[in-house]
């Protein structure tokens, strides 16, 4: 039986999943690895049905049909094994993220759809859904145990997709992006790992209402005094 770890979900080394999943989304990376992929389809099933604590390297082999020795010439540690995962399961929501504020007509649509989009994905995910259920202690130690590093890479994205409105004109060029962009990734942030009592977090309508009421209001320019 293996150790149990507690793996980095989000943050490893220099870069972040999150990261590397929207390079691999706008890239659009080839996956041609038949066996990788059984194996983390097998890895997904095995933590969603079990928890990743309670999962060993011998266990995803089974649900893979796969030698143990197999998954680890593609996976050399269970850490890794769950950070490719949960990579995988950020750029499917990259994939889906990209198409839906594409399909809205203004700046203000855009954000709506993706503030209740991006927390729709992350609460329906069997994996990331899960672990905000289960294995919260997860979650909130990859989002915070990693000096900010996770949170700021959401930032850098919401505020380059901000600055590509300012660009196009649909928001005012003195807007402070990366404080506009900080201030609605804590937002996002607080509602996936903080349960609440006053927002219904599976109403898409109050969720798209609460972001038309306070986060869409950021838009608007604010003057800058000493």
């Amino acid at each position: 039986m293996e150790p149990e770890q507690s793996p980095s979900l989000l943050y490893t080394g220099s870069e972040s999943l999150l990261e590397r999943a929207y390079a691999d989304a706008t890239e659009q990376v080839d996956e041609s690895d038949d066996v990788r992929a059984r194996v983390l389809d097998g890895a997904f099933e095995q933590f969603c049905r079990m928890g990743i604590q309670r999962s060993t390297m011998e266990d995803v082999a089974r649900r893979a049909g796969v030698s143990r020795i197999t998954v680890y010439r593609r996976f050399a540690t269970k850490e890794l094994l769950v950070q490719q995962v949960v990579q995988r399961e950020f750029r499917r929501y990259f994939d889906r993220f990209l198409i839906d504020i594409r399909a809205a007509e203004t700046v203000a649509d855009r954000l709506v759809v993706g503030f209740v989009s991006s927390l729709r994905a992350f609460r329906s995910n069997p994996l990331i859904g899960g672990l905000m259920e289960v294995e919260s202690n997860l979650l909130v130690s990859a989002l915070t145990g990693d000096g900010g590093g996770t949170l700021a890479v959401v930032r850098q994205f919401v505020a380059g997709q901000l600055r590509e409105e300012q660009r196009a004109g649909h928001v005012s060029g003195d807007l402070d992006t990366d404080l506009v962009a900080e201030m609605m990734v804590r937002v996002s942030a607080s509602f996936l790992t903080i349960p609440s009592a006053l927002v219904d977090l599976d109403d898409d309508k109050q969720l798209a209402d609460v972001a038309r009421r306070f986060l869409v209001p950021m838009l608007r320019s604010q003057a800058h005094t000493s």
